[in-house]
Protein backbone atom coordinates (compact mmCIF):
# COMPACT_ATOMS: atom_id res chain seq x y z
CA UNK A 1 0.00 0.00 0.00
CA UNK A 2 1.25 3.36 -1.02
CA UNK A 3 0.99 6.58 0.65
CA UNK A 4 -0.47 9.55 -1.18
CA UNK A 5 2.06 13.04 -0.45
CA UNK A 6 0.56 15.22 1.98
CA UNK A 7 0.56 17.99 -1.42
CA UNK A 8 -1.40 15.24 -3.79
CA UNK A 9 -3.66 14.62 -0.81
CA UNK A 10 -4.40 18.61 -1.10
CA UNK A 11 -4.34 18.82 -4.10
CA UNK A 12 -8.12 16.87 -4.29
CA UNK A 13 -9.80 19.22 -1.96
CA UNK A 14 -10.15 22.46 -3.41
CA UNK A 15 -8.67 25.36 -1.64
CA UNK A 16 -11.59 27.28 -2.51
CA UNK A 17 -13.82 24.59 -1.59
CA UNK A 18 -13.19 25.89 2.08
CA UNK A 19 -14.10 28.89 1.91
CA UNK A 20 -17.68 27.82 1.19
CA UNK A 21 -17.07 26.52 4.81
CA UNK A 22 -16.34 29.30 6.24
CA UNK A 23 -19.21 31.31 4.29
CA UNK A 24 -21.43 29.38 5.17
CA UNK A 25 -20.62 29.79 8.95
CA UNK A 26 -20.21 33.57 8.80
CA UNK A 27 -23.69 34.18 7.14
CA UNK A 28 -24.86 32.12 9.83
CA UNK A 29 -24.06 33.76 12.68
CA UNK A 30 -24.23 37.07 11.24
CA UNK A 31 -28.08 37.19 11.96
CA UNK A 32 -27.30 37.18 15.06
CA UNK A 33 -24.71 40.06 14.51
CA UNK A 34 -25.78 42.65 18.11
CA UNK A 35 -28.37 40.70 19.04
CA UNK A 36 -26.53 39.61 22.80
CA UNK A 37 -26.78 36.16 22.24
CA UNK A 38 -23.35 34.43 22.27
CA UNK A 39 -24.68 30.95 21.84
CA UNK A 40 -27.40 31.59 19.89
CA UNK A 41 -24.66 32.87 17.08
CA UNK A 42 -22.06 30.14 17.94
CA UNK A 43 -24.69 27.97 17.49
CA UNK A 44 -25.85 29.14 14.01
CA UNK A 45 -22.19 29.18 13.07
CA UNK A 46 -21.89 25.69 14.00
CA UNK A 47 -24.53 24.60 11.97
CA UNK A 48 -23.94 26.36 9.04
CA UNK A 49 -20.55 24.78 8.96
CA UNK A 50 -21.29 21.32 9.45
CA UNK A 51 -24.38 21.39 6.46
CA UNK A 52 -21.42 22.61 4.26
CA UNK A 53 -18.96 19.99 5.28
CA UNK A 54 -21.24 17.49 4.48
CA UNK A 55 -20.84 18.88 0.46
CA UNK A 56 -17.19 18.13 0.57
CA UNK A 57 -15.56 15.18 -1.02
CA UNK A 58 -13.41 14.33 1.81
CA UNK A 59 -12.75 11.95 4.37
CA UNK A 60 -12.41 14.37 7.62
CA UNK A 61 -11.75 14.57 11.04
CA UNK A 62 -11.88 16.94 13.20
CA UNK A 63 -8.98 17.03 15.58
CA UNK A 64 -9.88 21.07 17.17
CA UNK A 65 -13.45 22.11 17.44
CA UNK A 66 -15.85 23.06 19.64
CA UNK A 67 -14.97 20.43 22.87
CA UNK A 68 -15.10 16.93 23.33
CA UNK A 69 -18.30 14.60 22.31
CA UNK A 70 -20.00 15.18 25.73
CA UNK A 71 -19.23 18.62 25.50
CA UNK A 72 -20.85 20.01 22.02
CA UNK A 73 -23.41 18.30 19.68
CA UNK A 74 -21.32 18.83 16.91
CA UNK A 75 -17.91 19.73 15.39
CA UNK A 76 -16.49 18.03 18.17
CA UNK A 77 -13.28 16.81 18.32
CA UNK A 78 -12.85 13.40 16.96
CA UNK A 79 -15.90 14.04 15.07
CA UNK A 80 -16.11 12.92 11.27
CA UNK A 81 -16.93 15.65 8.48
CA UNK A 82 -17.44 15.44 4.78
CA UNK A 83 -19.65 13.74 2.15
CA UNK A 84 -16.94 10.63 1.51
CA UNK A 85 -16.16 8.81 4.86
CA UNK A 86 -14.15 6.09 3.64
CA UNK A 87 -13.36 7.12 0.34
CA UNK A 88 -11.83 10.42 0.18
CA UNK A 89 -8.70 11.98 0.86
CA UNK A 90 -8.15 11.98 5.00
CA UNK A 91 -7.88 15.26 5.95
CA UNK A 92 -7.66 16.61 9.65
CA UNK A 93 -9.91 19.88 10.24
CA UNK A 94 -9.06 22.44 12.63
CA UNK A 95 -12.09 24.52 12.93
CA UNK A 96 -13.44 27.53 15.32
CA UNK A 97 -16.75 28.46 13.47
CA UNK A 98 -17.55 31.53 15.52
CA UNK A 99 -14.05 33.38 16.09
CA UNK A 100 -15.57 35.93 18.25
CA UNK A 101 -18.56 35.17 20.24
CA UNK A 102 -18.95 37.94 22.44
CA UNK A 103 -17.79 40.50 19.86
CA UNK A 104 -20.81 39.02 16.88
CA UNK A 105 -22.97 39.56 20.11
CA UNK A 106 -22.04 43.36 20.95
CA UNK A 107 -21.27 43.76 17.16
CA UNK A 108 -17.98 44.42 17.46
CA UNK A 109 -15.13 43.97 15.16
CA UNK A 110 -12.96 41.42 14.12
CA UNK A 111 -15.39 38.14 14.36
CA UNK A 112 -14.37 35.64 11.69
CA UNK A 113 -15.36 31.83 10.54
CA UNK A 114 -12.15 30.48 10.71
CA UNK A 115 -10.58 26.89 9.72
CA UNK A 116 -7.49 24.85 9.11
CA UNK A 117 -6.92 22.00 7.15
CA UNK A 118 -4.22 19.64 6.55
CA UNK A 119 -3.02 15.73 5.95
CA UNK A 120 -4.12 13.31 9.49
CA UNK A 121 -1.48 13.63 11.48
CA UNK A 122 -0.79 17.57 10.68
CA UNK A 123 -2.12 19.41 13.06
CA UNK A 124 -1.64 19.51 16.63
CA UNK A 125 -4.04 17.93 18.62
CA UNK A 126 -4.63 20.84 21.49
CA UNK A 127 -6.84 20.14 24.22
CA UNK A 128 -9.39 23.60 24.70
CA UNK A 129 -7.03 24.57 27.44
CA UNK A 130 -5.27 28.48 27.36
CA UNK A 131 -1.83 28.91 25.28
CA UNK A 132 0.37 31.31 26.15
CA UNK A 133 1.52 32.60 22.77
CA UNK A 134 4.34 34.67 20.79
CA UNK A 135 4.16 35.42 17.24
CA UNK A 136 6.51 37.88 14.73
CA UNK A 137 5.88 38.25 10.80
CA UNK A 138 8.00 37.30 8.01
CA UNK A 139 11.43 38.70 7.46
CA UNK A 140 13.19 37.65 10.40
CA UNK A 141 16.31 35.74 11.30
CA UNK A 142 15.44 31.97 12.44
CA UNK A 143 14.62 31.84 16.05
CA UNK A 144 14.16 35.23 16.45
CA UNK A 145 11.68 35.09 18.91
CA UNK A 146 12.02 32.58 22.66
CA UNK A 147 8.79 32.39 24.74
CA UNK A 148 11.84 30.97 27.31
CA UNK A 149 12.64 34.42 27.28
CA UNK A 150 10.98 37.87 29.19
CA UNK A 151 9.00 40.11 26.97
CA UNK A 152 11.40 42.50 26.95
CA UNK A 153 14.05 40.28 25.98
CA UNK A 154 11.93 39.15 22.82
CA UNK A 155 10.56 42.52 21.90
CA UNK A 156 14.82 44.10 22.06
CA UNK A 157 15.86 41.21 19.50
CA UNK A 158 12.74 42.29 16.95
CA UNK A 159 13.71 46.02 17.38
CA UNK A 160 17.40 45.04 17.00
CA UNK A 161 16.32 42.90 13.64
CA UNK A 162 13.87 45.39 12.29
CA UNK A 163 16.75 48.35 12.78
CA UNK A 164 14.70 50.41 15.06
CA UNK A 165 14.59 51.09 19.06
CA UNK A 166 12.60 49.10 21.52
CA UNK A 167 9.48 51.59 21.31
CA UNK A 168 8.85 52.13 18.09
CA UNK A 169 7.74 48.15 18.00
CA UNK A 170 4.15 47.84 18.14
CA UNK A 171 2.63 44.32 20.21
CA UNK A 172 -0.58 43.38 19.80
CA UNK A 173 -2.45 41.72 23.16
CA UNK A 174 -5.99 40.72 24.79
CA UNK A 175 -7.50 43.31 26.64
CA UNK A 176 -7.39 40.63 29.92
CA UNK A 177 -6.59 41.50 33.27
CA UNK A 178 -4.38 38.74 33.22
CA UNK A 179 -2.23 40.90 30.86
CA UNK A 180 -1.68 43.74 33.30
CA UNK A 181 1.83 42.72 33.75
CA UNK A 182 2.92 42.58 30.28
CA UNK A 183 1.09 46.06 29.55
CA UNK A 184 2.65 47.45 31.88
CA UNK A 185 6.34 45.58 30.77
CA UNK A 186 5.86 46.73 27.11
CA UNK A 187 4.57 50.23 27.95
CA UNK A 188 8.06 50.47 30.55
CA UNK A 189 9.72 49.90 27.19
CA UNK A 190 7.59 52.84 25.23
CA UNK A 191 6.08 50.33 23.17
CA UNK A 192 2.80 50.82 21.66
CA UNK A 193 0.19 48.02 22.91
CA UNK A 194 -2.53 47.37 21.00
CA UNK A 195 -5.38 46.34 23.11
CA UNK A 196 -8.18 43.90 21.25
CA UNK A 197 -11.34 42.65 22.85
CA UNK A 198 -11.65 39.25 21.40
CA UNK A 199 -10.55 36.88 18.36
CA UNK A 200 -7.01 36.39 18.89
CA UNK A 201 -6.98 34.49 15.47
CA UNK A 202 -7.06 37.58 13.63
CA UNK A 203 -4.52 39.14 16.43
CA UNK A 204 -1.67 36.88 15.18
CA UNK A 205 -2.28 37.28 11.64
CA UNK A 206 -2.38 41.09 12.38
CA UNK A 207 1.90 40.21 12.18
CA UNK A 208 1.84 39.50 9.32
CA UNK A 209 0.31 42.77 7.58
CA UNK A 210 2.49 45.72 7.33
CA UNK A 211 -0.60 48.04 6.76
CA UNK A 212 -1.50 47.02 10.65
CA UNK A 213 1.49 48.29 12.30
CA UNK A 214 1.78 45.41 14.41
CA UNK A 215 5.23 44.12 14.85
CA UNK A 216 4.49 41.30 17.59
CA UNK A 217 1.44 39.27 19.39
CA UNK A 218 1.81 38.44 23.27
CA UNK A 219 -0.09 37.00 25.41
CA UNK A 220 -2.47 33.79 26.63
CA UNK A 221 -5.60 32.87 24.56
CA UNK A 222 -7.58 29.83 23.47
CA UNK A 223 -4.77 26.58 22.74
CA UNK A 224 -7.25 25.64 19.60
CA UNK A 225 -6.89 29.31 18.09
CA UNK A 226 -3.35 28.93 18.56
CA UNK A 227 -2.64 26.05 15.98
CA UNK A 228 -5.65 27.99 13.52
CA UNK A 229 -3.26 30.51 13.82
CA UNK A 230 -0.07 29.09 13.37
CA UNK A 231 -1.79 27.43 9.99
CA UNK A 232 -2.28 30.65 8.61
CA UNK A 233 1.64 32.02 9.46
CA UNK A 234 3.10 28.49 7.70
CA UNK A 235 0.84 29.87 4.51
CA UNK A 236 2.37 33.28 4.72
CA UNK A 237 5.51 33.40 6.61
CA UNK A 238 6.07 34.39 10.19
CA UNK A 239 7.31 32.69 13.38
CA UNK A 240 5.03 31.54 16.31
CA UNK A 241 6.22 29.99 19.85
CA UNK A 242 3.28 28.71 22.03
CA UNK A 243 3.20 26.71 25.32
CA UNK A 244 -0.01 25.16 27.07
CA UNK A 245 -0.95 26.55 30.42
CA UNK A 246 -3.02 24.19 32.80
CA UNK A 247 -5.34 25.30 35.59
CA UNK A 248 -6.06 22.42 37.34
CA UNK A 249 -5.32 18.61 37.32
CA UNK A 250 -7.99 18.00 34.82
CA UNK A 251 -6.73 19.80 32.55
CA UNK A 252 -3.21 18.13 32.38
CA UNK A 253 -5.47 15.01 32.48
CA UNK A 254 -7.36 16.20 29.00
CA UNK A 255 -4.15 16.90 27.26
CA UNK A 256 -2.54 13.25 28.11
CA UNK A 257 -5.59 12.08 26.52
CA UNK A 258 -4.92 13.93 23.26
CA UNK A 259 -1.42 12.70 23.58
CA UNK A 260 0.93 15.74 24.66
CA UNK A 261 3.70 13.94 27.44
CA UNK A 262 5.62 17.21 27.67
CA UNK A 263 2.82 19.65 29.44
CA UNK A 264 5.98 22.36 29.24
CA UNK A 265 6.65 22.11 25.94
CA UNK A 266 7.36 25.65 23.57
CA UNK A 267 5.71 24.61 20.23
CA UNK A 268 7.28 25.83 17.41
CA UNK A 269 5.31 27.00 13.87
CA UNK A 270 6.17 23.43 12.33
CA UNK A 271 4.77 21.68 15.54
CA UNK A 272 1.54 23.10 15.58
CA UNK A 273 0.63 22.70 11.67
CA UNK A 274 2.95 20.68 9.35
CA UNK A 275 3.28 20.13 5.81
CA UNK A 276 1.27 21.14 3.11
CA UNK A 277 -2.10 22.79 4.63
CA UNK A 278 -5.01 25.52 4.34
CA UNK A 279 -6.31 28.15 6.04
CA UNK A 280 -9.42 29.98 5.58
CA UNK A 281 -11.78 32.48 7.21
CA UNK A 282 -14.34 34.95 6.52
CA UNK A 283 -15.11 38.00 7.94
CA UNK A 284 -18.86 38.19 10.12
CA UNK A 285 -18.12 41.36 11.20
CA UNK A 286 -15.86 44.18 9.86
CA UNK A 287 -11.98 44.02 10.98
CA UNK A 288 -8.52 44.38 10.33
CA UNK A 289 -8.05 41.38 8.27
CA UNK A 290 -11.82 41.01 6.65
CA UNK A 291 -15.15 43.14 6.06
CA UNK A 292 -17.90 41.36 7.71
CA UNK A 293 -21.10 39.81 6.06
CA UNK A 294 -23.48 42.46 4.20
CA UNK A 295 -27.12 42.29 3.60
CA UNK A 296 -28.32 44.42 0.74
CA UNK A 297 -31.22 46.08 -0.89
CA UNK A 298 -32.03 43.35 -3.16
CA UNK A 299 -31.88 40.99 -0.58
CA UNK A 300 -28.06 39.25 -1.55
CA UNK A 301 -25.62 39.23 0.55
CA UNK A 302 -21.50 40.04 0.26
CA UNK A 303 -18.77 38.15 1.95
CA UNK A 304 -15.03 38.67 2.16
CA UNK A 305 -13.18 35.92 3.06
CA UNK A 306 -8.87 34.90 2.82
CA UNK A 307 -8.14 31.06 1.81
CA UNK A 308 -4.16 30.45 2.07
CA UNK A 309 -2.02 27.70 0.86
CA UNK A 310 1.56 26.70 2.52
CA UNK A 311 2.95 24.84 -0.20
CA UNK A 312 2.23 27.55 -2.91
CA UNK A 313 2.38 30.88 -0.87
CA UNK A 314 -1.09 31.85 -2.47
CA UNK A 315 -3.19 33.92 -0.54
CA UNK A 316 -6.49 34.71 -2.42
CA UNK A 317 -8.80 36.99 -1.21
CA UNK A 318 -12.12 36.36 -2.01
CA UNK A 319 -15.23 38.45 -2.20
CA UNK A 320 -18.92 36.31 -3.12
CA UNK A 321 -22.29 37.56 -3.52
CA UNK A 322 -25.02 35.58 -3.30
CA UNK A 323 -29.20 35.99 -2.93
CA UNK A 324 -30.65 35.09 0.05
CA UNK A 325 -32.22 31.48 -0.29
CA UNK A 326 -29.56 30.61 -3.39
CA UNK A 327 -27.08 27.90 -3.20
CA UNK A 328 -23.39 29.19 -2.53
Amino acid sequence: MTTTPASQVLDRVLVLEMVRVTEAAAIAASELIGRGDEKAADHAAVEGMRRAFDDLAIDGTVVIGEGERDEAPMLYIGEKVGGAQGTGPKIDIALDPLEGTTITAKAGPNALAVLAAAEAGNLLNAPDVYMDKLAVGPGYPDDIIDLAKSPTDNVKAVAAAKGVQPHEIIVCVLDRPRHNDLINELRGLGCGVVLIGDGDVAGVIAVTNEDTGIDMYMGSGGAPEGVLAAAALRCVGGQFNGRLLFRNEDEKARARKWGIEDLNKIYKLEELAKGDCIFAATGVTDGSLLKGVKRLKNGSMTTESVVMRASSGTVRWVRSESRKGANA
